[in-house]
């Protein structure tokens, strides 16, 4: 049967979002869900993307057997290690035709139009990537306890470990670090316990509220943002030493921590032809 469909997944440690078209680009429907790391929460990933794809069908009045008609390429945080790849080969939606990819590839696809270029993926996890119009050359992402630098789930490990280094006279409190200890009854002892359970994604929520009381001048935020923003400038100069001309920064912290990146690297940087999604549907459009 002829694909008459296109569907777009792009699957990150906080949120999952997915884009349904048909083969002319119309978009169809779009929606999102929560977490999808497959190295990190695979059975949470899959059942997520099911659950997406599924929704996105009924959103556009589609029936569930639709799917048949559709070509599916899936940008997932952790879908570059060779262990999860050996699982994700055993996930077959009923769909015409599947590539399961990288969160990082489609996103570079999408920045630069599938033309040569480079992207850093500063989102709850991090990762950069190089595009040459025939290899990929991908740098970091390797998760929250290994890598991940420049990222939301580095950036929340960071100061919570500063709020409690502070709430034991280590270092000068400030605000934003008595105010965590606060979301955790000023008990080291719970702050313990709650690292037993937490995801990157866990880590990554007080990201915000760094920034906004960096942005009021609190001095132990904006050390945390001065350091993410040093380890951003370290990876992308690496991409640029890779061969990189251009480079776009996607993901939840591009924008906040734009302003706190060097005159240099700020200047170099390119805007996003289009996001991760529209990556993934060239690539489903080719598939096609």
């Amino acid at each position: 049967m002829q694909t008459r469909y296109l569907l777009g997944i792009d699957g990150g440690g906080t949120r999952c979002r997915v884009r349904l078209t048909d083969r002319a680009g119309q978009r169809l429907a779009e929606c999102e869900g929560g977490p999808a790391n497959v190295w990190s929460q695979y059975e949470t990933a899959v059942q997520t993307m099911e659950t997406l794809m599924a929704r996105a069908l009924q959103s556009a009045g589609l029936p569930p057997a639709a799917l048949q008609d559709t070509a599916v390429v899936a940008g997932l945080a952790g879908a570059n290690v060779t262990s999860v790849q050996a699982r994700l080969d055993n996930w077959q939606p009923d769909c015409a035709a599947l590539a399961v990819v990288s969160d990082v590839e489609i996103a570079c696809v999408g920045a630069h139009g599938g033309q040569p270029g480079a992207v850093f993926i500063c989102g709850t996890g991090s990762q950069g990537a190089a595009w040459d119009g025939e290899h990929f050359t991908s740098l970091g992402g390797w998760g929250f306890a290994l890598s991940d630098q420049g990222s939301g789930s580095e950036l929340g490990h960071r100061a919570l470990r500063l709020a409690l280094q502070a709430h034991e006279a280590i270092v000068p409190p400030s605000a934003l670090t008595q105010h965590i200890m606060l979301q955790f009854e000023n008990s080291p002892e719970k702050m313990l316990e709650w690292t037993r359970q937490a995801q990157p994604a866990d880590w990554a929520r007080v990201v915000p509220e760094v920034f906004a009381a960096a942005s009021s001048g609190d001095t132990n935020a904006v050390t945390l943002v001065k350091q993410t923003a040093s380890d951003i400038g370290i990876l992308a100069e690496q991409l640029f030493l890779r061969g990189a001309s251009q480079l776009a920064m996607m993901g939840g912290l591009a924008q906040p921590i734009r302003p706190w990146l060097s005159s240099d690297l700020q200047a170099r940087l390119t805007e996003p032809v289009a996001d991760a999604l529209s990556g993934a549907l060239m690539l489903a459009a080719r598939l096609a």
